[in-house]
C-alpha cells in the first residue's frame, strides 16, 4: 500500500531536506501524545516548541520529525519554518486529490453541520473529516495534510475570529461546495460589526474552485453573502422562506430528537434526528443541500442522516447518575454566543423535570458584552427553574433575573461546580453552556466525577 506521503513528496511540498534517512509517512501529527506509529511528526512552535518533544515523538514510533533546526539524531525533514511547511503540506495533498471536498463555516453549527456532512458522506464512500474542530491557521493545513490518498470526500470546518483569517484557509481548501450555517454576533468584539462578520465569512467563497456552488442562509445577509462568490458559481440558500431551495418545511421536536420534513431542491425527504431543536433541523438542511449539491441523492443522503446525535459539547444529551439523583444532562459546554443560549433553552423547555441553567460567559464580544449577556435573562427565566453562572459578565444576568427566579453566581467554572453539584434532584434536566474560555467542560467533568 502507498504511503500517505511518500519521502518524495515530502520534500517536494514543504521545499524541506533529509539531512539524515529519508523517510514515509503513514499520517500527519502535532502532538507526541497522540501520535500513531508510522507518523510524521510537526514540530510547531506555538504555545509550546515543539521540537522539545522530538525525542518523545521518535519513541512513540514516528517515522520521523519536520523540524525547523536539527538538534536531534532522529529522522528529520529539516524545514525553514514548520507552521508554514505544514500549510504547503496540506495545499499539495488537497491539490494531488481526487476526492469531492465541502468546506464549513459559521457563527452557530459549523461543527454539528461538518459532522452532519461525515455522516451522509459515508454512505457514499470514503469520507475524510477532523475528530475535532480543527478549524484554524493549523487545523485546516492538519486536516488536509491527513487527507487519504483514496477518499472520495472531504469535508472542511473554517472558522475566524479575526479579520483576515478565512481567505488563506479557503486558498487553500478551494471546495467544490462551500456552506455558511449562519450569521450572528459572535466575535463581534473583535470584528466590529455584523456586516464585517458576514463579509469575512464569505471569504470562504472566494476560496471556491471553478464552478463550484455556495450553500447560503435566506436572510438579511444573502445578497452580501452572495457577491462574494467568484463568477460561475451556483448559490443556492436555505431556510424556511419558499424562496429557499433548501427548505425546512416542519421541525417538530420533544425531548429526545426532532422530526423533520425538508424540501431539498425540490426533493421533500423526512427524517428524525437524536436531538431536540429548530436549530438542528436547519444544520441538516444545510448538511443535506451540500451533499446534494456534491451530487448526492437528497433522499438517500437523509436516510443517513437518519439517527444523528450531536457531539459532546454541542447539544449532547445523556442520562447520568450524580450522587442519589439522576439527571438529564444537556452537554452544550463547547461555546456559546445569544443565538446558541436561545437556541440551548429552547431545547431545555422540551425536557422533563426541574431545569437547570448552568452558563458561563459569552467572550470575545467588546462593548456589545454587557447587553447581550443582560439581554438573555428574560429567555433564561422563563424557562430556568434555577440558575447558575460563572464570569464577570454574567453576574450581569444574574442581577437581571427576577427574584422569583433562584440563582447562584461564582468568579469561575472551578467555583461553581460543587455548588450545582450539590443542589441537583433526582429527574433534574441540567443545561451548561459557555464559550470555551469559560471553561464549562469544567462544570461536565465534575458531574461526571461525581456519576
Amino acid at each position: 500500500m502507498t504511503a500517505l506521503w511518500s519521502a518524495a513528496d515530502l520534500a517536494i511540498a514543504t521545499g524541506g531536506t533529509f539531512p539524515r534517512d529519508r523517510f514515509a509517512a503513514e499520517g500527519v501529527a502535532i502532538d507526541s501524545r497522540n501520535l500513531k506509529p508510522g507518523d510524521l511528526f510537526v514540530a510547531l512552535t506555538d504555545t509550546r516548541d515543539g521540537h522539545d518533544f522530538v525525542a518523545a515523538a521518535t519513541a512513540r514510533s514516528a517515522a520521523g520529525a519536520m523540524v525547523s533546526r536539527d538538534e536531534t539524531t532522529s529522522p528529520v525533514l529539516l524545514v525553514e519554518d514548520t507552521l508554514a511547511a505544514l500549510t504547503r503540506l496540506g495545499a499539495f495533498a488537497r491539490a494531488r486529490s481526487t476526492a469531492a471536498v465541502a468546506a464549513v463555516t459559521g457563527s452557530v453549527g459549523k461543527s454539528t453541520t461538518k459532522e452532519m456532512l461525515r455522516r451522509i458522506l459515508a454512505a457514499f464512500g470514503p469520507t475524510h473529516a477532523a475528530e475535532a474542530s480543527f478549524n484554524n491557521h493549523i487545523g485546516v493545513p492538519l486536516t488536509l495534510a491527513r487527507l487519504p490518498r483514496d477518499a472520495a470526500f472531504a469535508v472542511v470546518e473554517i472558522g475566524m475570529n479575526h479579520p483576515g483569517e478565512i481567505a488563506p484557509l479557503a486558498a487553500i481548501t478551494r471546495p467544490h461546495v462551500a456552506v455558511i450555517t449562519s450569521i450572528a454576533a459572535n466575535h463581534i468584539g473583535l470584528m466590529g460589526s455584523i456586516e464585517a462578520i458576514a463579509d469575512e465569512k464569505a471569504e470562504l467563497l472566494r476560496g471556491l474552485a471553478p464552478g463550484g456552488t455556495a450553500v447560503l442562509p435566506r436572510g438579511p445577509h444573502l445578497a452580501r453573502l452572495a457577491r462574494r462568490a467568484p463568477d460561475g458559481t451556483t448559490v443556492i440558500s436555505f431556510g424556511t422562506q419558499d424562496l429557499a431551495e433548501a427548505r425546512l418545511i416542519a421541525a417538530e421536536s420533544d425531548a429526545e430528537g426532532v422530526d423533520v420534513t425538508a424540501n431539498i431542491l425540490r426533493r421533500v425527504v423526512r427524517f428524525r434526528l437524536k436531538a431536540p431543536g429548530t436549530h438542528m433541523a436547519m444544520n441538516a438542511v444545510a448538511a443535506l443541500a451540500t451533499a446534494t449539491m456534491l451530487g448526492l441523492d437528497a433522499a438517500a443522503a437523509a436516510a443517513a442522516l437518519d439517527g444523528f446525535a450531536p457531539l459532546a459539547g454541542r447539544g449532547a444529551r445523556r442520562s447520568l447518575r450524580v450522587g442519589e439523583a439522576t439527571i438529564t444532562l444537556l452537554d452544550e459546554s463547547y461555546n456559546a454566543s445569544r443565538v446558541s443560549v436561545r437556541a440551548a433553552l429552547e431545547v431545555l423547555a422540551l425536557q422533563p423535570g426541574r431545569h437547570v441553567v448552568v452558563l458561563g460567559d459569552m467572550l470575545e464580544l467588546g462593548d456589545f458584552a454587557d447587553d447581550e449577556h443582560r439581554n438573555l435573562a428574560r429567555p433564561v427565566a422563563e424557562v430556568a427553574t434555577i440558575v447558575f453562572v460563572c464570569g464577570e459578565k454574567m453576574r450581569l444576568l444574574a442581577d437581571e433575573l427576577p427574584s422569583s427566579c433562584p440563582k447562584t453566581w461564582a468568579a469561575d467554572s472551578v467555583a461553581l461546580a460543587p455548588l450545582v453539584r450539590t443542589a441537583l434532584r433526582d429527574g433534574d434536566t441540567v443545561l451548561v453552556k459557555g464559550s470555551l474560555g469559560s471553561r464549562m467542560r469544567t462544570i461536565i467533568t465534575n458531574l461526571e466525577a461525581a456519576a
